[in-house]
């Protein structure tokens, strides 16, 4: 327990220190959350899809406009990422409950700490993006599930188990497109546990669950189907002159991205660096390869006359569970044709990856103890456990955080001319001319979001207040004499 309370706190800490100020700037994708979240606060109309900016499920803009009407939240930028950063340390600890049920608590708490550590993860913590609740909400619904199935027969927590696996499940719904293809991971549960006393009753219950809560959403999407499939179709390689040829490509670009070459996108990462730290993405590749040894023992073994019950391989479901997860996973990355390596649009192919760093590590562990001894092998791991900890804050906070295209990348400067705005009378008429194209919200290019978030003027109310005005290039001849002019480039 002293050990996951220490992974939590490093987890804490590596996605709240500075966290006001890094990462700089406000990303206009993460300012139209904010902008939809502080109208909702006003009109107390929730949503369970917000139609703006390509569109997006409702839950991570509903969590921002909790906040500003029930604590009334000011218009910075940490607001819009705080939500992330919760929703990633309890991933931490949803994936060590998780790894801890399926293959025992050290793989789970080695997990844990490899995910509390991740660049990958840390940075998609620390931003407003609705994508980090995907990996929360299936960790937590597979391992609540788990423990439904597990229980007892006669036990009455089994039922409530059940029926928080599908409200944990259902939720991810209304966080991210790629969310959608987990059903299908869902369907290994019957032949590993069809058997147990109150499968199917219990099945039931996380099957009502989850449809009662799925339901808003799905009854939108039936009523709004151009929604259900708007960004998916505008990114598919099926628009591509070759699309079984771009996905083999993309399906290559997203598998070598965890040691080779990543997502290139400053805002996701270290721009073209591996998403894993490299003795991480060699355990990687060392647990594939173990997982694959793994189940080809158990295929043996269940074709052999003499069974063998094969103690000493992790569970088969385990490792299945594992493989499925991290196939159905890649296929929403390799699918889409932008971007690629895309670490947002994998970002649900991450704890499966960490699940195999885990298990190669406590089997390298195993294996070499008995050769290097108890002294030479904790000395092993602690520089281990340490130099991935350290290189996990140089590498953001450092490296990353203070390099220059980062700023550029979270349009920075936007946010300087709302704090400039703010910093003058209301009385005084204030004029934004919005140079930068992009998609239109409400008649405004959406680079224009981050200011409108800083100076709370998304609503016309908000923009008489604060006197101030958004124009095109081409209504520049309406600013008066010797107004204050800003311009978003």
């Amino acid at each position: 327990m002293l050990l996951l309370v220490g992974i939590l706190i490093i987890a804490i800490f590596l996605r709240f220190y500075h966290f006001t100020a890094t990462p700089p700037g406000l990303y206009p994708d993460e300012a139209i959350d904010g902008n939809n979240a502080a109208e909702v606060a006003a009109t107390g109309h929730y949503q369970v899809f917000y139609t703006e900016d390509n569109g997006r499920e409702g839950l991570y803009v509903n969590m921002i406009a909790a906040m500003f009407q029930f604590f009334h939240a000011p218009h910075e930028p940490w607001v819009v990422r705080l939500p992330a950063a919760v929703a990633g340390v309890l991933t931490v600890l949803g994936l060590y409950l998780l790894v801890a049920e399926l293959f025992g608590s050290g793989t789970g708490l080695l997990a844990a700490f490899l995910l509390a550590t991740s660049f990958w993860h840390i940075n998609f913590s620390r931003i407003g993006f609705r994508a980090i609740l995907a990996p929360l909400l299936l960790a937590w619904s597979l391992y609540l599930l788990i423990k439904a199935f597990r229980a007892a027969s006669k036990r009455a927590a089994a039922w409530w188990y059940a029926a928080a696996a599908g409200i944990v499940y259902a939720a991810g719904f209304y966080t991210y497109i790629a969310y959608r293809i987990t059903p299908l991971l869902f369907l290994l549960f019957i032949p590993f546990f069809r058997k147990h006393p109150g499968f199917w009753k219990r099945a039931v219950v996380f099957i009502v669950a989850a449809f009662i809560v799925a339901a808003p959403i799905g009854w939108y999407f039936l009523n709004h189907p151009a929604d259900f499939f708007g960004r998916t179709s505008q990114i598919a390689v099926t628009n591509s002159g070759n699309p079984v040829g771009h996905f083999a490509a993309n399906l290559a670009k997203t598998l070598l991205m965890f040691n080779v070459y990543g997502d290139g996108n400053w805002r996701h990462n270290y721009s073209g660096a591996p998403e894993l730290f490299f003795p991480v993405g060699i355990l990687f590749v060392i647990g594939i390869v173990l997982g694959c040894v793994w189940l080809r023992k158990y295929w043996r073994s269940s074709h052999s006359r003499k069974k063998s019950v094969l103690s000493e391989n992790p569970p088969l479901f385990g490792l299945l569970l594992v493989f499925c997860w991290f196939i159905l996973a890649l296929l929403p990355a390799a699918l889409s044709d932008e971007g690629i390596p895309h670490a947002l649009r994998s970002i649900l192919m991450l704890p499966p990856a960490i699940i195999f760093s885990a298990l190669a590590g406590i089997w390298l562990y195993r294996l070499i103890k008995p050769y290097w001894g108890r002294t030479a092998t904790a000395i092993i791991v602690a520089l281990f456990l340490v130099s991935t900890a350290a290189f996990a804050y140089v590498d953001y906070f450092v490296k990353w955080a203070e390099d220059p295209n980062v700023s550029g990348a979270f349009n920075a400067d936007y946010v300087t001319i709302g704090y400039e705005i703010n910093a003058l009378p209301a009385s005084t008429p204030k004029y934004v001319v919005v140079e930068a194209g992009g998609v239109l919200t409400r008649g405004i290019p959406m680079p224009a979001e981050t200011t409108i978030f800083i100076t709370d003027t998304f609503l016309p109310a908000g923009q008489q207040a604060k006197n101030v005005h958004y124009l095109l290039p081409d209504q520049i001849g309406q600013i008066p004499p010797r107004a204050p002019i800003f311009f978003i480039q």
